[in-house]
């Protein structure tokens, strides 16, 4: 979990999940396969549809794992009995579970509860519904048309418990049930009499069949930059780079300062936080080169240089471990 109500799928889920295969008649096809694994992946994370992209890299890691499949479309194409369609599955749901744990997915779980805690206290509800009418009166008029509770719905977001619409369609269905929709006027007691039940609906729905919303957000949770660390020929190549890049330095020193200007350039490659996408990041290169500074400064022989690189890769990755830093890519 982490602030404003963002939950974080990192595999967690999944790894505890231990699926099994409903009742085949015969063998299954990969493609039918695909389909009851994703059901299940998909069941075990709050009903969340799994982006294509984290799908199609899980599939290609236990594709490359395999002896008898070269790619997606003979995979697919192929008959499993039981025995090998119950590996695929684990094999599969684990691939997933280790994508997420590379690359989390930040979702908003709607469940009904924050619309509901907005009904129960008649005060809130009032603020709610006052604050919203002041929003959509764009002209001033003390009036807005019936329609506009569709652009107030718009307005309240998935930060006030509102799934997109085109995430919930049942909402159309909601606001013809109540008949929001026309020019009638509205004044502001009529719009709040009116936006109440929608609301209510609204939340009761939500209550039975939860929506799952997945932001735009990155999470840098230390676990690219774990895989460099024990990469030797990929460690050594980032080694190489910043001796090349440090020596072309004027002082020619491969000071901390310098190691410190090349992981803010290229460190987004090697599992560092983008150094300009906010302020626990610079909190964050402060307090890693703060740690370090007492050790060395200036290391002479490149043996020397490695170990200081690894250093302070390692206390990169054990402080992000520790509090994961959430890039917002739409900013």
């Amino acid at each position: 979990m982490s602030e404003t109500g963002l939950t974080v799928l990192d595999g967690t889920h999944l790894r505890s999940l231990n699926p099994s295969l409903p009742e085949l008649n015969g063998a299954v096809s990969g493609s039918q396969l695909l389909e009851i694994a994703d059901s299940k992946a998909s069941s075990s994370l709050f009903g969340l549809s799994l982006p294509q992209n984290l799908k199609a890299s899980a599939l290609s890691r236990v594709i490359a794992g395999a002896e008898d499949h070269d790619d997606d479309v003979t995979f697919r194409q192929a008959e499993f009995d039981k025995d090998k369609a119950s590996k695929f599955l684990c094999d599969y749901i684990s691939a997933i579970a280790d994508e997420m744990k590379d690359d989390p997915l930040v979702v908003s779980i709607l469940d009904g509860n924050t619309l509901k805690m907005f009904l129960e206290d008649e005060d809130d509800y009032a603020m709610l519904a006052e604050n919203l009418f002041t929003d959509m009166d764009i002209e001033d008029k003390g009036k807005i048309c019936k329609s506009e509770i569709r652009n107030a719905l718009v307005h309240m977001g998935f930060e006030m418990g509102i799934p997109p619409f085109s995430e919930f369609p049942m909402m159309n269905d909601i606001l013809k049930k109540h008949r929001a929709e026309g020019e009638e006027e509205l004044g502001q007691a009529q719009f709040a009499e009116l936006l109440q039940p929608i609301l209510q609906e609204t939340a009761d729905a939500l209550s039975e069949k939860h929506v799952v919303v997945i932001h735009n957000i990155k999470v840098v949770n230390g676990s690219k930059l774990r895989k460099l660390l024990a990469d030797e020929k990929q460690f050594n190549d980032v080694v190489e780079r910043v001796l090349l890049e440090t020596k072309s330095e004027k002082e020619g020193l491969r000071k901390t300062k310098l190691i410190r200007s090349f992981l803010e350039k290229h460190g987004e490659d090697l599992g560092l936080p983008p150094s300009e996408s906010n302020e626990a990041v610079i909190l964050l290169y402060d307090a890693v080169f703060s740690e370090i500074k007492n050790e060395k400064s200036v290391v002479q022989a490149d043996n020397e240089f490695r170990e200081f690189m690894k250093d302070i890769l390692k206390t990169f990755a054990e402080q992000i471990e520790a509090n994961p830093v959430f890039c917002d890519l739409d900013n």
